[in-house]
């Protein structure tokens, strides 16, 4: 006969596994871009999941981990380590499952986001500093008993890279229609490295061309640990784009999978919101805008390089949630952050095909 805690796990994971019946796949979303006609652009429209981010994909991932595993049984609280959308889609499953969920957050998170962690039932526990979320996750799950999920540790193994509609399979079958099928270039920035390690994994294993290319907000470890080989980096600051970049190398990030860096100056990303905000008729996440400067430069120099193809990078989550900090004039102007000319140097760069005039460091060089 079978105990009642193995019940209640097959329960949780039918629970969880209805759910993504019930939800339909994220649309792919072509972007003109007049300057570059041989190149065409798509968004990968992750903001369209139930809780409005790219990590509903990974808290799904993580809790059927966890659940499969033996980690989480009915008594369990669960406890993650977040900067905000992750926590949000935990608050989510852990709801669905019945079970109390505390999210390690840092105080700078948005109230949007803290929102709606709550409004999932999740409980959110603020922290000075994203340096801070991990150990005092790892106090909490000791003190109540709990499991620390660990989206840091365990992203890229708890997605199926091969399979199971992971966003790359999700890509890649989306574009089986289109003029260029088989994207040159797949762009996406890190928090945990998960998703890039899910892409770079998937289109190996499928034999593509694709290459990936990673794009890296400033105060960030990425970049330089993918520059210098170097997997011991740390900074005291965290980034000003919420949800990607690091004060540490996340054990998830693999710098093997990826074929090219970029590093985005925060003002640029947050500039690039203004033209995709007006050349889609909505707002997206400063993560987006990361990933669309690294696009644009890519379709730039394919164009210059006389290459027709396509790119296909991710809209990570909507800007909705960040209404009061980077589309907010008052609170851009007290950090002393003037988008203006940047958002007209990329509208120049997509529509006339001019240089845009920033300091873009990216590694290797184009040959």
């Amino acid at each position: 006969m079978m105990n009642s805690s193995r019940a209640w796990v097959q329960q949780a994971v039918r629970k969880i596994e209805a759910d993504f019946n019930r939800s339909a796949d994220t649309h792919l979303i072509p972007l003109p871009l007049p300057a570059y006609p041989d190149v065409h652009l798509y968004l990968k429209d992750e903001s369209s999941h139930p809780t409005g981010s790219l990590k509903h994909r990974l808290a799904r991932s993580l809790f059927l981990y966890a659940l499969c595993n033996g980690w989480l049984n009915r008594g369990s609280t669960v406890i993650e380590a977040s900067s905000g959308s992750t926590a949000v889609s935990e608050a989510y499953f852990a709801r669905l499952i019945g079970l109390p969920f505390v999210a390690v957050i840092p105080r700078s998170t948005s109230l949007e986001k803290i929102a709606a962690i709550e409004f999932y039932g999740g409980h959110c526990h603020l922290v000075n500093s994203g340096r801070e979320i991990y150990g005092e996750s790892e106090r909490l799950a000791r003190e109540l008993g709990g499991h620390y999920m660990d989206q840091f540790t365990y992203a890229e193994r708890a997605t199926d890279w091969r399979s199971n509609n992971n966003i790359a399979e999700s890509i890649f079958s989306q574009m089986r229609q289109e003029p260029h099928p088989v994207p040159a270039w797949v762009v996406c920035s890190c928090g945990t490295g998960g998703t890039t390690a899910t892409i770079g994994r998937y289109i190996r294993y499928q034999g593509f061309d694709s290459r990936v290319c990673v794009a890296d907000p400033e105060n960030s470890v990425f970049f330089d640990a993918y520059v210098n080989n170097d997997n011991t980096l740390e900074l005291e600051t965290g980034s000003l784009i919420e949800g990607i970049g690091r004060p540490r190398v996340e054990r998830s990030f693999i710098p093997s999978i990826i074929d090219r860096m970029v590093k985005v100056p925060d003002v640029i990303s947050l500039a690039a919101l203004r033209y995709l905000e007006q050349s889609l008729g909505r707002r997206c996440g400063g993560s987006t805008g990361t990933n669309f400067v690294a696009a644009l430069h890519l379709a730039r120099e394919m164009h210059v390089a006389g290459q027709a193809g396509s790119i296909v990078t991710v809209l990570c989550d909507s800007g909705e949630r960040y209404l009061p900090t980077y589309y907010d004039d008052a609170w851009l102007a007290a950090r002393n952050i003037d988008v203006q000319p940047a958002a007209a140097a990329i509208a120049a760069c997509a529509t006339r095909g001019d240089a845009v005039p920033w300091t873009l460091a990216q590694h290797p060089a184009p040959a």
